[in-house]
């Protein structure tokens, strides 16, 4: 199943090796229909680990759920499944030069704003972690002097804008990021 909001995309899969290649096309299009194209690859990299760790990892199943959100000023990815075992991040000292496996989680940490894992009721977590989306700072020279130059971010499908009268939200349609 797949879900398309404004601000959120879910994506509910068994976490099996050709599997995790679709929801990395889907996290693709959906932050290309975002207009946040600078974060696909971080945040196909990171979708790829969790799911990786999934397919690993969790038991019984491999049934989880990959959620993307734009925040404010960050994305938000998570994956969220049946496993209450609380991952662990393996210490750089104790991998293996040649291993194969181990070094994920470490990756996520280091290519995103922030990650973590949290219980998810009797019988399962969720690992998410962040991207920042704001646009950066320039600076630009201007007659020999420097001075800091803010672009102002285009306005994105997922924004909210407050309607004609002032008084409701006024909410874009729905699109889907994909054709057909």
């Amino acid at each position: 199943m797949i879900s398309y909001p404004s601000r959120h995309c879910t994506v509910e899969l068994q976490a099996l090796p050709s599997r995790i290649g679709q929801v990395r096309r889907i996290v693709s299009a959906q932050l290309r229909y975002w207009h946040l194209d600078p974060l696909i690859d971080r945040a196909s990299l990171g979708v790829t680990e969790l799911l990786s760790n999934v397919h690993r990892h969790a038991q019984p199943d491999k049934t989880c759920t990959v959620e993307i959100e734009l925040l404010l000023d960050r994305l938000m990815v998570s994956v969220r499944d049946g496993d209450p075992r609380m991952p662990v991040v393996e210490d750089p000292q104790d991998i293996a030069p040649m291993a194969t496996c181990g070094r994920g989680l470490a990756m996520v940490a280091a290519m995103s704003e922030s990650w973590g894992v949290r219980p998810d009721g009797e019988s399962g977590k969720v690992v998410w972690f962040t991207l920042p989306t704001s646009a950066p700072v320039m600076t630009a020279p201007s007659l020999g002097t420097r001075r800091t130059v803010q672009e102002k971010p285009e306005r994105r499908f997922a924004e909210v804008g407050a309607s004609a009268d002032g008084l409701r939200p006024d909410h874009a349609p729905a699109r889907s990021a994909v054709a057909g």
